[in-house]
C-alpha cells in the first residue's frame, strides 16, 4: 500500500474552519449524514465554503461491503421518515442553487429504498422550487420498478458510479457487477428520463490505460452525459491498498478522451469525486 500522499494532494487550510464544523453539528443535530463526513471526502473544506454539502439518506451504514468505501458497516437502521423534510429545511437555510442527494445501499429494503429517494426530491422541490437536483443512486439491485420511479422524480441530474474497470468488480466491489450498473443508465433513460446521466471513476486500483478508456467507452453508449475520475485513497489499512498515485497529466489525458468520445462534461483530477464542481458539470450540459 502506497502510504505517502504526492505533493499535488496538498490543500490550503480553510479561512472558516469553524464553519464547517459548526455546520456538521447543525445536520448531526437533525440525524441527517453527508457523504463529507461518512465518506471521508478530501475536498469538504472547498465545497462547504462555496455552500455544497452531498447530503446521504438512508442512514449511515450500508448493506454491502465494498473494499474502496469509508462507510461504517454497522447495523442498519429504518429509514427516517423526517430525513426528506430537513434535508430541504438544511438546503433552504443553505440558499443552495444546487443540491446532490446520495445514499447507502441498501439491499434489506423495498426496493432498494427508492421510496426514501422520491420522498427527497419532493420535499426538495416544495421548499427550494428553484434549486437543481442530483441525485447519485446505488444500482438497486437491478430493480426495474426502482429505475422506473427514479426516472419520474422531479430532478435535474440522475448518477450512478461505475466506480472501477471490470476486470477489478471481483475485488473492489465483489456484491456488484459491472454490466448491472451500465444498465442502470440504459433503463432509466428507457423510463423516459429527460435529464442528464452522470457516473464516475476512481482510478489507482491498478487498473490499465485500456480498460479505463473501455470503461469511458462503455458509459458513454450506455447513455451517460457527465463523468467524474479522481484518485482512490484508501480510507484504511483495512481497505483496498491504493496501487498507483495516478499523474495529473493522466487524468487530463483522459478527460480529452473522454470528451473527445462524447462526454458533455468531464471533470478529470486526482481530488476530483462525484459530487465536485457538479453544478457547474450541469451548467456545461446546458449549453
Amino acid at each position: 500500500m502506497l502510504n505517502r500522499l504526492p505533493p499535488w494532494f496538498k490543500q490550503e487550510i480553510p479561512e472558516d474552519i469553524g464553519l464547517i464544523r459548526n455546520r456538521l453539528k447543525e445536520y448531526a443535530a437533525l440525524n441527517l449524514d453527508t457523504v463529507c463526513k461518512s465518506a471521508r471526502c478530501p475536498n469538504v473544506n472547498a465545497c462547504f465554503s462555496s455552500r455544497s454539502v452531498t447530503f446521504m439518506i438512508l442512514g449511515p451504514s450500508c448493506s454491502r461491503n465494498c473494499g474502496f468505501c469509508a462507510v461504517e458497516k454497522k447495523a442498519l437502521r429504518p429509514p427516517d421518515v423526517s430525513e426528506p423534510y430537513n434535508i430541504a429545511r438544511s438546503i433552504l437555510r443553505l440558499r443552495a442553487r444546487y443540491s446532490v442527494v446520495t445514499s447507502v445501499t441498501r439491499d434489506d429494503l423495498f426496493l432498494g429504498g427508492v421510496t426514501q429517494f422520491i420522498r427527497t426530491a419532493y420535499s426538495i422541490r416544495s421548499l427550494n422550487p428553484d434549486t437543481k437536483i442530483e441525485f447519485l443512486i446505488p444500482d438497486f439491485a437491478g430493480s426495474l420498478t426502482a429505475f422506473f420511479l427514479i426516472a419520474k422524480a422531479p430532478v435535474e441530474v440522475i448518477a450512478h458510479n461505475i466506480e472501477t474497470v471490470r476486470r477489478l468488480y471481483p475485488y473492489v466491489r465483489p456484491q456488484a457487477k459491472y454490466r448491472r450498473s451500465l444498465e442502470v443508465f440504459v433503463k432509466i433513460k428507457e423510463s423516459g428520463f429527460a435529464g442528464f446521466l452522470k457516473s464516475g471513476i476512481m482510478l489507482g486500483f491498478g487498473e490499465r490505460e485500456e480498460e479505463v478508456i473501455k470503461t469511458i467507452r462503455d458509459l458513454k453508449e450506455s447513455g451517460c452525459d457527465i463523468l467524474t475520475l479522481g484518485q482512490y485513497l484508501a480510507p484504511s489499512g483495512r481497505h483496498f491498498p491504493v496501487k498507483e498515485f495516478i499523474a495529473p497529466e493522466k487524468f487530463e489525458y483522459y478527460r480529452k478522451k473522454a470528451l473527445s468520445i462524447g462526454f458533455k462534461s468531464v471533470y478529470s483530477a486526482p481530488l476530483v469525486r462525484s459530487s465536485y464542481k457538479a453544478e457547474e458539470a450541469y451548467l456545461e450540459c446546458m449549453i
